[in-house]
């Protein structure tokens, strides 16, 4: 395939000029905060700052899922961080992540506070810390991180890749789109492999290989993410698909999956989480409003 749109890089890029799309206006060549803004702390050992993306609910759904095992020090304040309208460049924010992206974790459990960023360190971190969803025998625990950081590499291509330019970019373009949605089809077919072959991801266990993949390939298979279900022809995986319907039902997940969510029905939607009994309350305004 020829395609052309006449575009000749130049010698030497510069920003000169916004390069539309949904998120231009966060977007830019340099790092570092934009403006003053200190982070909020509340009364919990682990305090969470983010937002009900993919890459956030990993950290809520592993929070819950702690807390569903019992695990009291896994307890959680989750500060919302709207990343469109450019809060995760405020100074506090930076701090705690230089990269400025979501999630960002502080455990204040300790003597000093501790600062995790990126969400599979922050998995990581939290599955290491609680001695949980992270096997401890040697081929079962590199099985599991294998997986994990197959997400990590695997992702950017469904979502900066496939995602932005079929869902965001400001025009379609055949080139990129047919390149990554090759490529996203190709991971799917990998996932679906291996779980033809076991109930989760890395083997028979649920771990975080599990969590860090569900929210994107699992959202994926469910419709959830770009609108693209029937374009991928997502119903192909049906491996992929009995795995994402099994973690759905998961109450830890369904209550993950609502905090920091800025989308969906408001009912759905958990803006900030302090308290268990958060949730609690949300159900009760959702009755009442159907009263």
């Amino acid at each position: 395939m020829t395609q052309s749109s006449g575009y000749q890089p130049p010698k030497v890029w510069a920003w000169n000029k916004s390069n539309g799309g949904q998120f231009a206006s966060i977007n830019r060549p340099v790092s570092g905060p934009t403006h003053d803004k200190p982070l909020p702390v509340g009364r919990h050992p682990l305090q969470l700052y983010s937002q009900g993306t993919p890459n956030g609910v990993k950290v809520t759904v592993m929070l819950e899922e702690l807390l569903a095992r019992g695990h009291r020090g896994a307890e959680y304040d989750a500060w919302l961080i709207r990343i469109g309208d450019g809060e995760q460049f405020g100074s506090g924010f930076v701090d705690v992540n230089p990269n400025s992206k979501i999630p960002a974790l502080v455990d204040r459990s300790g003597a000093a506070p501790v600062r995790v960023f990126e969400s599979g360190a922050i998995l990581l971190y939290l599955a290491e810390k609680f001695g949980e969803f992270l096997p401890t025998e040697t081929a079962r625990r590199a099985e599991c991180l294998s997986w994990l950081f197959w997400q990590m590499g695997s992702a950017p291509y469904l979502g900066g890749g496939f995602g932005h330019f079929y869902a965001y970019a400001p025009s379609k373009m055949e080139y990129p789109i047919d390149r990554f949605a090759m490529e996203v089809k190709r991971q799917l077919d990998v996932l679906d492999k291996q779980l033809a072959k076991h109930e989760f991801v890395a083997g028979d266990e649920y771990t975080i290989a599990d969590i860090a993949i569900w929210p994107w390939y699992g959202g994926l298979v469910k419709g959830r993410l770009y609108d693209s279900a029937e374009f991928l022809s997502v119903q192909d995986y049906r491996h992929v698909q009995r795995w994402a319907e099994a973690i759905d039902k998961r109450p830890a997940v369904q209550r993950g999956r609502m905090v920091n969510r800025t989308s969906g029905e408001p009912s759905s939607q958990l803006l900030e989480r302090h308290d268990a009994t958060d949730f609690e309350t949300r159900t009760q305004d959702k009755l009442s409003a159907q009263a």
